[in-house]
């Protein structure tokens, strides 16, 4: 009675081992046309979807930045901002210490006032010649008038020789009298300029320049922005000229800079779409648009231009950088420099 379930088991088993080869005969023939047309499709997808597209993650977020630094020397006295504050343009940044440049105002101020004074005086000399001038013809009149009346006296005998001389000698010394007036009276005219005075002029500059020195001891924003690198902006630092002290961020108007690769542009052309991905906000995406597309390579806008007249030579695929800007309020904190990837969709 033990044997008769043996004998079944031992009967079935050629049956399951018969259906085993068959299974995988059938699931080897599926897989066989199963995957290449899995790859076929994935291609055809690929080719269709990204022929209309081009991306790289070379990018980065832009802002305009203005560094900040004096125009005149002196050490800071007052520093009225900080890191991350918000300024409006004309708003006070540090100060300076206006004390050397009101004392040259104020020597400026005297050299102008010496000047005026000068050419008050010249003006009055210039009057005076005038009346030397008037002096010496009415003198010359009196005197050629006596030398007449010794000249009928001397033809009637009534007079000397003597005389005579005498009164053509005090013509003489008339005239040379007013000639005098005159060579002083021109030369008063000429020290006096017509319009205004060259002392004054120059002294009025000196003014002026210390006038716009001391003004330049207030630095105020250049725009409005966030306020960035004060931490090192100390009361007592010297400030130098030319050199940065703060720098001011708009980061109301930022953008992205995607630097394509040179076979992507050929199709880019401003007003299309992109899609922007920043690092710092992931699974949020940023709608913009090209707003440019370089006129240069990278390469062509560096400091050491890349020479290739040589003959070592090697083709490297250059960058073109490209602007895009951002659709309405992006509505996320933009920070200068934050990476991006940027997919440009070139077809409608």
């Amino acid at each position: 009675m033990a044997t008769e379930p043996m004998a079944g088991t031992a009967a079935e088993a050629p049956a399951e081992v018969a259906a085993t080869p068959s299974r995988k005969r059938w699931l080897r023939t599926i897989l066989m046309f199963l995957v290449p047309a899995l790859l076929v499709v994935g291609g055809a997808y690929y080719w269709f979807s990204s022929g209309g597209v081009v991306s790289t993650d070379n990018a980065q977020v832009k802002q305009d930045i203005v560094s900040v630094s004096a125009q005149v020397n002196g050490p800071v006295i007052q520093v009225a901002v900080k890191n991350g504050d918000r300024v409006k343009r004309g708003q006070l940044l540090f100060r300076i210490d206006p004390a050397p440049f009101r004392v040259a105002l104020e020597q400026a101020e005297a050299q102008l006032a010496a000047a005026r004074l000068q050419t008050t005086q010249l003006r009055t000399q210039a009057a005076g010649t005038g009346a030397d001038i008037t002096g010496a013809r009415a003198n010359l009149s009196i005197k050629r008038n006596a030398l007449g009346r010794q000249s009928a006296l001397l033809k009637q005998g009534f007079t000397t020789r003597s005389d005579y001389e005498d009164a053509l000698n005090e013509v003489r010394s008339a005239e040379t009298q007013l000639a005098d007036a005159q060579a002083r009276a021109a030369n008063a005219q000429s020290a006096i300029a017509p319009g205004e005075q060259p002392s004054i002029a120059q002294a009025q500059a000196a003014v002026d320049k210390a006038r716009l020195d001391l003004s330049r001891t207030e630095i105020r924003a250049p725009m409005d922005g966030t306020v960035a690198n004060a931490d090192r902006l100390q009361v007592g630092q010297m400030a130098v000229t030319g050199v940065g002290m703060l720098s001011v961020v708009r980061s109301q108007e930022a953008w992205v800079e995607a630097n394509f690769k040179e076979k992507d542009v050929g199709r880019m052309v401003p007003g299309q779409k992109v899609k922007i991905e920043i690092d710092a906000y992931p699974g949020t995406d940023f709608h913009g648009h090209v707003l440019s597309v370089g006129a240069g390579t990278g390469s062509e806008f560096a400091l050491l231009p890349a020479q290739n007249a040589n003959g070592n030579w090697v083709k490297v695929t250059q960058r073109v950088p490209t602007r895009i800007a951002f659709d309405g309020n992006p509505g996320k904190p933009l920070i200068a420099g934050l990476s991006t990837t940027v997919t440009v969709y070139l077809d409608d």
